[in-house]
């Protein structure tokens, strides 16, 4: 789906694709070396379960549970994909907007779906942080990621609570907070923000992209009209033992190590890069996501000698509000960013060659 010259179809996933095995991947936003072998096993052992059609009330009071919240403010989901479409599908929507630069799977969803699409986009010269004035106040859908994918801005909570009005529905994607060391800036919980639809991810922290398991915390009556357009056991069984098992105390404590974790290697990551110089390379800092995102000339020609050095990186050009300028960068170990910016030391030179 092509809108403007954005491809928003176009994710992360296709960068690795292509160069198979022998790439180095920052180009997905999935943490590294995950699932965990303690969550494989927890989910090998539903196997034996499959017989039976999926039940997930339990996974669900869990997920509940884990937020504070009663059962019938959750909706568990094939992933957060899958929760835009039920969104864009579910909801009236008279006018729908996106926050840009920003995952597009929801607008391609919304567009999908028959809905117009505005979109407010915000600059680099402000940071790509939010101007709660830019949204339209007839919007009745509004669409925000925190952190947002792929500039890695954390916005303040309060900001986006901001935004709730009566008779809109204030959508916030969350499916990278967990990966933010004490989740700072999460609405998830929150109900005392009208219209509030929050989307958390169990794909990225846990390296579950392939088993599909997210959810949607939202009002009751949200969560039931999403519900009524959902097919029949939309969540599979190891996809609720998923559920289940990283909602639990050690799981919780052990993301919030691996978000500390992340935090020290982008850190790495970003003073590596800043050595570039302002006329080199320019990261939008600060970064608070497990990626981060670079703005150099002749980005398609790094990108592409990049691969040839064995690197996959996220081209910026298929999100609105960037251009061919752009790159996307996953937070690695050290070990491998150190590699990574000797590899990148090489393309930069490369390409102006």
């Amino acid at each position: 789906m092509r809108t403007d010259g954005h491809d928003l179809r176009h994710h992360g996933d296709a960068e690795v694709r292509d160069g198979g095995a022998a790439l180095v991947d920052l180009a997905v936003n999935v943490r590294a070396d995950t699932p965990p072998s303690w969550l494989r096993e927890r989910i090998a052992a539903s196997l034996t379960g499959l017989a039976a059609y999926p039940d997930g009330r339990e996974a669900r009071a869990a997920v509940a549970a884990r937020h504070g919240l009663p059962p019938e403010r959750v909706l568990l989901t094939a992933g957060a994909a899958e929760a835009f479409v039920l969104l864009a599908r579910a909801l009236k929507v008279v006018r729908a907007v996106v926050v840009h630069p920003q995952f597009t799977e929801p607008e391609a969803a919304l567009r999908d779906a028959g809905h117009a699409v505005g979109r407010v986009l915000l600059r680099e010269a402000d940071g790509f942080r939010l101007d709660v004035s830019a949204v339209p106040e007839d919007a009745d859908l509004v669409v925000i990621g925190n952190p947002t994918n792929p500039t890695s801005v954390l916005h303040p909570a309060d900001d986006i609570a901001r935004l709730a009005r009566p008779g809109r529905t204030l959508v916030v994607d969350e499916a990278f907070l967990d990966a933010v060391p004490g989740e700072r800036e999460a609405l998830a919980g929150r109900t005392d923000v009208p219209g509030l639809v929050v989307l958390r991810s169990l794909t990225k922290t846990w390296g579950l992209a392939g088993l599909r398991i997210g959810y949607v915390l939202a009002a009751p009556a949200t969560i039931a009209e999403l519900e009524r357009a959902q097919p029949l056991w939309p969540v599979s069984t190891p996809a609720l033992a998923a559920a289940r098992a990283c909602v639990e105390p050690q799981a919780l404590a052990e993301a919030a190590h691996a978000a500390h974790r992340v935090a020290l290697d982008r850190a790495h990551l970003v003073a590596g890069l800043r050595e570039f110089g302002p006329d080199g390379l320019t990261v939008v800092e600060p970064a608070e996501g497990p990626f981060v995102l670079v703005r150099l000339p002749k980005a398609a020609a790094v990108r592409r000698h990049l691969r040839d050095l064995g690197f996959a990186v996220r081209r910026g050009d298929t999100f609105p509000g960037l251009d061919e300028e752009w790159l996307r960068l996953a937070v690695r170990d050290r070990v491998t960013v150190n590699s990574f910016l000797q590899a990148l030391d090489q393309a930069v030179t490369l390409a102006h060659h």
